[in-house]
This record gives C-alpha cells, structure tokens and sequence, in this order.
C-alpha cells in the first residue's frame, strides 16, 4: 500500500479513536514553514499536538522510535507558530500515537496512544 495513503489512513483512524475518548480535534495535517501537526485536539485543559505513526507491526521497531528529537523539535516549531495563530489559555502537550495496521482480510488497527511523549517549556 503506498505510504501517503496509509499515513492519511492511520491518522484517521488516530482521529476516530480521539474523539472516541472525547477529544476535540481543531485541525489535521496543520502544516506551516517548520513542519506538520498531524493531529491538534483539544481536551480538558490541553491542546494536543499528536503525531501518528502508522506500522504493519512492531517487528523492526516499535513506530513512536520514529518521532526523533530532530522531529520533535519540527513539531513543536510548528506548534509554537499555530499557538501563536490561535490564543489560547490551554496547556500545550505532544503525544505520540501508534497506529499497527496489520493490513489483510480481517486486519483491525492496534492503537498506542503515549500522551506527553515530548516536550519543551513553552
């Protein structure tokens, strides 16, 4: 399957599962000159910047091992630049969620959701 096309489908399903645990989600795929927010939702007193990882398995390595420190600092760039668009009184917090998709007649997602993966002092 191409790999645009499992990203955009792991994080609909990302998605799903955050608002099945009553986030709210503000936007998707927030893209400015410092990078992409897959995810920003919003929950009790935190806007979420989420990035997803979408995997078959964790065979070779688990998919938040993809979120590297160069990554984290691209994602909370671009997550200082959309607070600095959108005031807000709610506390920033990065998660990670994994997405396996064992893809195949059957196959359902296996959803990991590390809240507070990363962080920075905003």
């Amino acid at each position: 399957m191409d790999k645009q096309i499992t990203g955009r489908w792991g994080e609909e399903q990302a998605a799903r599962y955050l608002r099945c645990r009553g986030y709210f989600i503000l936007e998707m795929n927030y893209s400015c000159r410092f990078g992409e927010i897959d995810i920003i939702a919003r929950r009790g007193r935190f806007v979420v910047f989420a990035e997803v990882k979408t995997r078959k398995d964790a065979a070779f390595a688990q998919a938040r091992e993809f979120v590297t420190r160069a990554k984290q600092e691209r994602i909370m760039a671009a997550a200082m630049r959309w607070l600095s668009e959108n005031e807000t009184s709610l506390q920033p917090r990065f998660d990670v969620i994994e997405v396996y998709a064992p893809f195949g007649p059957g196959g359902r997602a296996e959803i990991q959701h590390i809240q507070d993966a990363f962080g920075c002092d905003m």
